[in-house]
């Protein structure tokens, strides 16, 4: 929605009358009191600073990389090329898969340094496609990218509840395994933690992000060259870069489709590309920051985990006692095997912090997404999840229903384990779809105009590909991940996204479309109040409480 330089705005104007906008308040400021990027917020994007920017280039990058949470998220996930055909299928799918994960950063880095604001690619929509078409598919967009938000930091407490506890079973000595009950159990407290974590003002989580890159690296290389010198045998090269398990662990056939399978783990660990932008509107000159910090972060992780997984399936010994090993996690098994216990202790604690850090800063993004989403009426009772605290600078009250959803969502795992590896599988599917639509309506319409970070001629060709892999994997994600496919075997996720789907064009046709018109308005250039000065509007619930 464009602002008009002086004078009224019609078509603002309308848009707040047509969301009945309770103002507390109306009020002008000079523009000079604005920094550079909050002027651009609100000239540009017709949004209220409310944030401080603390966020600059190292710590940026550093919220970037923690998103993947690369040795954690490898952790966690190297069983599923392992399932699908072997080492081999470990090995290559990182190295195709991560291409194409590669093309979708770069084409949401681009959008975003168009469009730095903390509604991230749903708010792109607004520029992207034909106005009378904004509405619906900002709608689609927006619920998409909160599932996707949501699913993904459940699975990765779960991931986190899991890899703590298979260090407390290393340390007695495989003498206690917990079960399901303990597993949610720890993952509700450490839901709670990264709440409270997340209730600090941004200040302070800048600088417990700053130091995160630092020592995730640190681990990461310190733990390939620990395994690489003391695991004693292990596999040669060209069982490492070609062997391809003839009946696979995962019992689809043929083998080149089970190979298939182990994109699995490399799209789980390169997403949430998004997760930078949400923290936009706190970043100091996002523009330009917030789109390195996705390609750099992105590239490191594609080149370091692709490495990192080398080193894995040279020490990893034997494949199926590490697959069904007792404490649930072949890596930490590896570990342990190779470093012994202290060793294995370390590391996969190490593994635990930085995935707990993943939840920390996915969370921070994900409380921006709900006060954006409330921002502009997307959410109910946006009134509520739209308040910021005067004494933190933080939307608390969605920091905390993202809270309690994530622990309602992991609450599945007590009833069917199976049901909720569904619901983590619906994460990546979510994630590349939001990222998608508004890259394929960049490419239909012709309506994009670059920010500073842009590809110029190469980027059709990376935002055509990223919309044919995410078509291409989505398949991946929706197939049962063994056969024969059994109610305890199924990939549940196929269903959630259908009833998903089911019940937001139902909720879009019922109520969505006639109170819903996209992103608002808050502010206007008005030269009739003061010169060189900007107008708020107070939208209901942006206040300090």
């Amino acid at each position: 929605m464009e602002l008009s330089a002086n004078g009224d705005s019609q078509k603002s104007n309308d848009v707040a009358g047509a969301i009945n906008v309770d103002c507390p308040s109306i009020h002008a400021v000079q523009l000079d009191e604005l920094n550079a990027a909050d002027r651009a917020l609100a000239e540009h994007f017709g949004y209220k600073p409310v944030f401080q920017r603390h966020f600059g280039y190292l710590s940026t990058f550093s919220f970037a990389v923690s998103i993947s949470g690369l040795f954690a998220t490898i952790t966690t996930t190297f069983s599923y090329p392992l399932y699908a055909g072997g080492s081999a299928s470990a090995v290559w799918c990182w190295l195709i898969s991560g291409l194409g994960c590669m093309c979708i950063a770069c084409s949401v880095a681009e959008i975003v340094s168009a469009y730095p604001t903390c509604g991230g690619l749903y708010y792109s929509v607004s520029r992207l496609a034909p106005k009378e078409w904004v509405p619906s598919i900002s709608w689609a967009v927006g619920w998409i990218n909160l599932l996707g938000q949501l699913t993904g930091i459940a699975s990765s407490e779960y991931g986190s509840a899991q890899i703590l506890l298979a260090a407390v079973s290393m340390a007695r000595d495989f003498s206690w395994y917990p079960t399901t009950g303990m597993t949610v159990g720890v993952t509700a407290a450490l839901t709670v933690l990264t709440g409270l974590i997340n209730s600090l003002p941004t200040s302070w989580m800048e600088k417990m992000t700053k130091t995160y890159v630092i020592f995730h690296f640190s681990v990461l290389l310190a733990c390939a060259v620990a395994l690489l010198v003391k695991t004693e045998e292990k596999h040669s090269a060209a069982y490492v870069f070609t062997h391809v398990d003839k009946i696979p662990e995962s019992g689809w056939n043929p083998t080149g489709f089970s190979f298939l399978l182990g994109f699995l783990s490399v799209s789980w660990t390169m997403t949430g590309y998004d997760s930078t932008a949400h923290i936009s509107e706190e970043i100091k000159d996002p523009e330009i920051i917030a789109p390195w910090a996705i390609f750099l972060a992105m590239a490191s992780t594609y080149i370091l985990g692709w490495l990192f997984t080398i080193v894995l399936c040279f020490c990893m010994g034997d494949v199926d006692s590490i697959l069904f090993s007792p404490i649930g996690q072949p890596v930490a098994q590896i570990y342990y095997n190779s470093l012994g216990k202290r060793g294995g202790i370390f590391f996969t604690v190490a593994a635990f912090v930085i995935i707990q850090f993943v939840c920390f800063t996915a969370t921070q993004a994900l409380g921006r997404s709900i006060f954006a989403f409330s921002r502009d009426r997307l959410i109910p009772l946006h009134r509520i999840w739209i308040r910021i605290d005067k004494r933190t600078g933080t939307p608390l009250y969605a920091i905390w229903i993202s809270v309690f959803g994530i622990i309602a969502i992991n609450l599945i795992a007590l009833g069917s384990y199976t049901a909720i590896l569904g619901v983590f599988n619906v994460c990546a599917i979510a994630f590349d779809w939001s990222y998608c639509i508004p890259i394929a309506c960049k490419l239909a319409f012709n309506r994009f105009k670059p920010g500073p970070w842009t590809m110029g001629k190469a980027g059709i060709v990376v935002n055509a590909w990223a919309c044919l892999w995410t078509l291409f994997v989505s398949i991946i994600f929706v197939v049962p991940d063994f056969r024969p496919v059994t109610p305890q075997d199924m990939n549940y996720a196929i269903v959630y996204i259908a009833a998903i789907a089911l019940a937001s064009v139902f909720f879009w046709y019922v109520g969505g479309r006639n109170y819903y018109l996209g992103p608002v308005v808050e502010a206007e250039v008005q030269g009739t109040i003061a010169e060189n000065s900007i107008t708020f509007r107070g939208l209901d619930g942006i206040i300090n409480c």
